[in-house]
C-alpha cells in the first residue's frame, strides 16, 4: 500500500502490520496526520503532531528489539476530551477548564499504553459531555451536526483521521453520532469499562464507549478497554465478554430479535422509517414486533430525571463558582435539574431497577433489540442542536450493551445507523448477533 493510503487501514490491519515487522507505526501515525491536515472539520481539541510521533517511535523501538507488543501496538487512537491525560489538556469542552492538566491518567489511557496504542490527541466534545454543541462539523455533510457529546471521536473516525476513537455515553452520545456519522459505535454494559478519570456527569449513567469503521475493531478496542477498577463503583470484579471473539463468531442458531412499537417511533424521518421496515421484512421471522406498556415507555422521563439531578450534584460547585461562564444551552437544563427533588430521583432509581428485571426476563427469550439509533440523517446546524437522543436512552438507563451499524442510507445519501442492544454482560453474544446481522442483510442484497 502506498504511504499516502496507509490511513485506509484498519486497526487491526495496521497492528498486524506492525507486528510483522512490514509497517512503521510512524509512517501509519504520519499518514493519518496528513490526512488530518489543519483540521478544517474541527475534530480535534488538542493535536500535537511531534507528541504523537515520538509515541510512535518507541512503538517501532520495541518491536525491533523483540519485546512484546500489544493489540493495537503502534495504532493511533483519539480521546475524548473529558478523558483525563497528564500528558495533554483535558478541556471537557468549556472555557471554565482551559489549559486544564490533569495530574494523573485515566484507567483506560493507562490500559491504551499497555497495548500499545498511540495516543493521537484529544477530540472535541459538547459543553461538560452535555447539550451545547461543538462547533465540530460532520465529515459526510459539513453543514451538518456530527452528533453529542462525542462529537470529534465520531468525526475523526468517519473522516479517516484514527482508525480508533474513544467516546462515552449517558444519553446517546456513542451511539447517535455514531449513526450520523457512517462509522461503528459500541457501547458495552456498564462497568465493564473503567470510568475512573473521566469526567463524571452521571454515576448511575455514564458509560464509556468506542467508534470504529469494523466490527472487529471496535470490539477489539472494548476488549483492550475492559478491566475491573475498584475505584469505579460500577466496575465489577469478574471476567469481561470476550467481545473481539463475538463479533467474529458466527451465531450457532439465527438470533431471536425484538422490536419494541414505542409511541417515540413517530419521531423517526420517513427515510429511516422505510429503512427500517426493510431491515424488520429482511430478516423476517427472526424479529418479533412487540407492543409497549405505558410503564416502558415512561422509561424516557426516569433517564432525564437521573441524569438532571446527578449531573446538577455531580457538579455543584463548578455550576455555582462558573455559572456565568456556562452557555445558554446549559443553563436551563440546570435550573430544570436542580428543580428536582431527592424523592423524585429516588422513586426514579426505584423504577429504574424494575426496568433492569424486566430487560433480565427479556432477553431469555431474545438474543438483542432492534431499534432506531437516530431519528435518521444528521440534523443540520442550523438547527442549534446535536440531534435527539430519545431512542438510546432506555439502553443507557439499564446499563445494556448497545451498538450501531452503519446500514442505512436516507434521501440526501447521509448514513442512518441501526441499533442493537442487549443483555447484561453478554456483549459478545450482542456481536454475535451484529455479525449475523450484516451477513444475513448482505447477502440479501
Amino acid at each position: 500500500m502506498a504511504a499516502k493510503d496507509l490511513h485506509l487501514l484498519t486497526a487491526l490491519q495496521g497492528a498486524e502490520l506492525i507486528r510483522a515487522g512490514r509497517l512503521a507505526s510512524v509512517d501509519l501515525v504520519q499518514a493519518c496526520l496528513d490526512q488530518i491536515g489543519d483540521d478544517p472539520l474541527n475534530a480535534w481539541a488538542f493535536l500535537d503532531p511531534d507528541m504523537a510521533l515520538v509515541q510512535a517511535k518507541e512503538m517501532d523501538r520495541i518491536r525491533k528489539a523483540g519485546r512484546a507488543t500489544g493489540p493495537l501496538h503502534g495504532v493511533p487512537v483519539g480521546l475524548k476530551d473529558i478523558v483525563d491525560t497528564r500528558f495533554m489538556p483535558t478541556e471537557r469542552g468549556t472555557a471554565v477548564f482551559a489549559g486544564h492538566r490533569p495530574e494523573t491518567d485515566a484507567t483506560i489511557v493507562n490500559l491504551l499504553r499497555e497495548a500499545g496504542a498511540v495516543i493521537m490527541g484529544k477530540t472535541r466534545t459538547t459543553e461538560l459531555a452535555f447539550a451545547h454543541p461543538t462547533d465540530t462539523l460532520n465529515p459526510c455533510d459539513p453543514t451538518r451536526t456530527p452528533g453529542g457529546s462525542s462529537s470529534g471521536s465520531a468525526a475523526a473516525v468517519a473522516a479517516l483521521h484514527v482508525p480508533l476513537a474513544v467516546g462515552s455515553q449517558t444519553g446517546g452520545s456513542v451511539i447517535r453520532p455514531a449513526s450520523y456519522c457512517g462509522t461503528y459505535g459500541v457501547k458495552p454494559t456498564r462497568g465493564v469499562i473503567s470510568r475512573t478519570g473521566v469526567l463524571q456527569t452521571s454515576e448511575t449513567l455514564d458509560h464509556l464507549g468506542v467508534f470504529a469503521r469494523t466490527l472487529t475493531d471496535a470490539a477489539l478496542l472494548c476488549d483492550v478497554l475492559g478491566s475491573y477498577d475498584p475505584r469505579d463503583p460500577a466496575s465489577f470484579a469478574r471476567p469481561r465478554p470476550e467481545q473481539f471473539a463475538g463479533a467474529q463468531a458466527d451465531a450457532p442458531v439465527e438470533p431471536d430479535i425484538s422490536w419494541f412499537d414505542f409511541s417515540f417511533n413517530d419521531l423517526l424521518d420517513a427515510d429511516a422509517r422505510e429503512g427500517l421496515d426493510a431491515v424488520i421484512e429482511a430478516l423476517g421471522q427472526r424479529v418479533t414486533r412487540l407492543p409497549v406498556s405505558a410503564t416502558l415507555t415512561d422509561l424516557i422521563e426516569i433517564h432525564i430525571t437521573i441524569h438532571e439531578y446527578e449531573f446538577c450534584q455531580h457538579l455543584s460547585e463548578m455550576i455555582d463558582t462558573h455559572w456565568e461562564a456556562l452557555s445558554d444551552t446549559l443553563r436551563p437544563i440546570i435550573a430544570r435539574g436542580k428543580e428536582i427533588t431527592k424523592v423524585q430521583y429516588e422513586d426514579a432509581l426505584a423504577v429504574k431497577a424494575s426496568a433492569d428485571a424486566f430487560f433480565a426476563k427479556h432477553f431469555v427469550d431474545f438474543d438483542a433489540v432492534l431499534s432506531p439509533a437516530a431519528s435518521g440523517e444528521a440534523p443540520l446546524l442550523a438547527s442549534g442542536g446535536t440531534g435527539d437522543p430519545i431512542f438510546c436512552r432506555i439502553a443507557s438507563l439499564c446499563g445494556l450493551p448497545a451498538l450501531t451499524l452503519p446500514l442505512l442510507v436516507g434521501e440526501n445519501d447521509l448514513p442512518i445507523g441501526v441499533q442493537l442492544y442487549g443483555s447484561i454482560e453478554e456483549d459478545d453474544r450482542l456481536l454475535r448477533t451484529a455479525n449475523w446481522m450484516q451477513t444475513t442483510l448482505a447477502a440479501d442484497v
